[in-house]
């Protein structure tokens, strides 16, 4: 055996001691004082997970690029900077069914018009009598409270019901249904973790002591976040938000699970805690940090992306990850040591089992027709993938039904067209306005035009009543027509529709540069982890195609449940960046195992001897980050619902079919030549140790390797 990998009696080579000299020497202040200082940080930082939603911001000015022709409006119009207003149609109709708007009615709404947006502000009848609408400037600052004073004004016109729609209604329902997070999100994603740690461990103590990793991780990390998005360096949104939430309870308690489950192991070849737990951890450190390492590298591409809300979002994650490996690497060694044995009863980890070793050795004896039938059904399920499409979802279809500004959005379009609340505003050289106008009216899916008297220095200003929802697809094909229409005349077109087409178009961009470069970051990790090429390789394909089936099968539930598959680009982005990330993640857990077995007594037995110390831990560690993802079902947000759903369904793809199955039968079929170009020292010949792929190894192994 060569020197670079000579076994210590932890279990690890000596190439590996170095990256734990940190480690030792943190636990030198011993159990109490790692547990002392987490308490500490605890104090420090508790507030912080409810208080990160102040800080966070939800509106279009933190999601613009720069360079977009929107952008290029904006800044004409408004070249200070200052936050505007937002558009508000507030709208009347009669109290009785199939009544008309009168006269009177009309002229008090005129007043109240004149008195809440000045001269400008002029009520409009519908073609049809039954509604009156008038579009006036609400916020930015104390937005609800704005709008709850002008429905109240509103109301004073006698026999009509009034409803608000619009940017500045939709814009306060998206606030709200954000502020829910804070308190709401962890405690669901909490409670289904409890419930399974209940299902995993047979007793109460060690579900609360994972529990408070958990929480204390989350906190460590919302307290990082809002100092920086505080201080303007790291401006976080609700969807930032509410991803790290989910991310900080699932990864902590995924990586607190596989140092218990260790520690068991090694409390069975020795009685002393503390030496049981120092070898358990320098057993689970290499795959909990490469892990961790992996998430946070591959979410740090989304840095590249052109859209601002998606480049603060990974180093969100990545300092998430980083708190979420330092407590399952420290705390929770920690308290387990502090409750000895009290902690682990005899039940309360998943073990080997004749069931496992059933299939373990089912899956030795015909590998091959195992892997090819994983590859069928996989294939089966990405096949149905092109169903989600990313044409985006309307935000009154995003928000909750009872949202006011969802009701609002539904009168409105009944007697106007869709997009007055929120028109495209052209900016055209003041030489060529008419003809700019008549471009303009000439183009299909616009309704109406207006010339606004003021506009920046030699330039006119047109606006453009879109005949459907602003933030629809159909919007955003007419912004493409007039910007086709509009070449050659130097107009610039901005306006919500205009910002949600740029926005769109630059996300779809971010895949093509984001995507190459996670995988490459997964690939990486995975040869500097397992120190091979052919089987980092087979890894991040597995991770690829498994992506591609949690597409299909999610797509299959949007249309079954909500009749609808069309989701935001971005939903498509995170998505694909945490299952590349989390589908390499419970095969780390794994292979990093069975490359450890395999050191001593061959690929073949270390396949068996994997298979049978890890399947429970990583079962339950898959079902636990699938839980917490499916409490973002639970939110009151179409894309964050989405989100979760599409992870949940590949975290459970990867953790039951892919690491359970397809990786262990293609090591199998691939044997030695899985480690290639390397050659590990179990699989030389003369060695005697190597089993075949069928011989059923103990149930409890004496190995040390993971």
């Amino acid at each position: 055996m060569s020197a670079g990998c000579r076994r210590t009696p932890g279990g690890i080579g000596r190439h590996d001691r170095k990256a734990f000299v940190v480690l030792r020497r943190f636990y030198r202040a011993g159990p109490f004082g790692v547990l002392l200082l987490w308490l500490a940080l605890a104090v420090a930082a508790g507030l912080y997970t409810v208080r990160l939603g102040e800080v966070a911001k939800t509106g279009q000015e933190l999601q613009l690029p720069a360079g977009t022709e929107s952008a290029r409006v904006a800044r004409l119009l408004n070249p200070a900077g200052e936050a505007e207003p937002l558009p508000l149609a507030v709208i009347w109709t009669p109290r009785e069914s199939g009544g008309q708007i009168t006269a009177g009615q009309q002229e008090a709404a005129q007043q109240i018009t004149v008195g809440l947006a000045g001269p400008a502000g002029v009520p409009v009848l519908a073609a049809d009598g039954r509604a009156l609408t008038a579009v006036i400037p609400a916020g930015p600052a104390d937005l609800p409270a704005q709008l709850t004073a002008i429905g109240k004004t509103a109301g004073a016109v006698s026999g009509t019901r009034v409803h608000v729609a619009g940017p500045a209604a939709a814009q306060a329902d998206l606030d709200g249904a954000f502020a829910e997070m804070d308190g709401t999100l962890p405690a669901v994603a909490l409670g289904g973790v409890l419930v399974v740690l209940l299902l995993v461990y047979h007793s109460v103590l060690m579900p609360l002591l994972v529990i408070a990793g958990a929480l204390l991780a989350l906190a460590v990390a919302c307290a990082v976040l809002y100092m920086l998005a505080r201080s303007g360096r790291l401006p976080i949104d609700g969807q930032a938000q509410g991803i790290v939430f989910v991310l900080a309870i699932g990864a902590s308690t995924d990586y607190a699970l596989l140092p218990a489950a260790r520690h068991r192991e090694e409390l069975a070849q020795q009685p002393d805690t503390a030496r049981a737990m120092a070898a358990a951890c320098r057993a689970t450190a290499p795959p909990v940090l490469a892990s961790a390492a992996t998430i946070a590298c591959a979410m740090m591409t989304l840095t590249f992306s052109d859209l601002p809300a998606e480049q603060a979002l990974g180093p969100a994650v990545a300092i998430a990850m980083v708190c979420c490996a330092a407590v399952s690497l420290t705390f929770i060694p920690a308290v387990l040591v502090l409750c000895g044995h009290r902690a682990l009863r005899p039940r309360a980890v998943p073990e080997a089992s004749g069931r496992r070793t059933k299939a373990a050795r089912a899956i030795g004896h015909r590998p091959r027709r195992v892997w090819l039938g994983c590859l069928t059904l996989l294939a089966a399920g990405a096949a149905c993938s092109p169903l989600l499409s990313q044409t985006g979802v309307p935000l009154h279809q995003a928000l909750p039904a009872r949202a006011s500004s969802v009701a609002g959005h539904e009168v409105l379009a009944r007697h106007f067209p869709a997009g007055i609340a929120g028109p495209l505003v052209i900016v055209a050289p003041a030489g060529r306005a008419a003809d700019v106008r008549d471009r303009i009216a000439a183009t299909p899916g616009v309704a109406a035009t207006t010339t606004v008297p003021a506009g920046p220095e030699g330039h006119s200003r047109i606006l453009a009543t879109p005949a459907d929802a602003p933030d629809s697809a159909r919007a955003r094909d007419t912004v493409d027509r007039l910007r086709a229409s509009l070449t050659g005349t130097d107009a610039l077109i901005g306006g919500q529709s205009a910002q949600l087409a740029d926005l769109h178009q630059a996300s779809v961009h971010g895949h093509r540069l984001v995507v190459p470069l996670v995988l490459a970051v997964v690939l990486a990790v995975l040869i500097i982890l397992l120190r091979c090429l052919l089987l980092p390789l087979l890894l991040v394909a597995a991770a690829w195609l498994s992506l591609f089936t949690a597409f299909g099968v999610a797509a299959l539930l949007f249309r079954l449940v909500a009749d609808s598959a069309a989701t935001e680009p971005a939903v498509v982005l995170f998505s694909l960046v945490f299952l590349v990330a989390l589908g390499v993640d419970y095969n780390i857990f794994l292979v990093h195992r069975i490359r450890g077995e395999a050191l001593q007594h061959g690929t073949a037995a270390g396949v068996q001897r994997g298979l049978q110390t890890t399947s429970g831990v990583i079962s339950a560690a898959g079902l636990i980050l699938a839980a917490t993802f499916m409490a973002l079902i639970a939110m009151p947000l179409l894309c964050l619902a989405q989100i979760g759903c599409i992870v949940a369904v590949g975290v459970l793809i990867d953790t039951l079919l892919v690491r359970l199955f397809l990786v262990p039968a293609l090591i199998l079929d691939l044997d030695q030549r899985t480690w290639w170009p390397s050659r590990l020292p179990g699989d030389r010949p003369g060695r005697g140790t190597s089993r075949a792929p069928h011989t059923p190894a103990p149930a409890r192994s004496a190995a040390r390797a993971t």
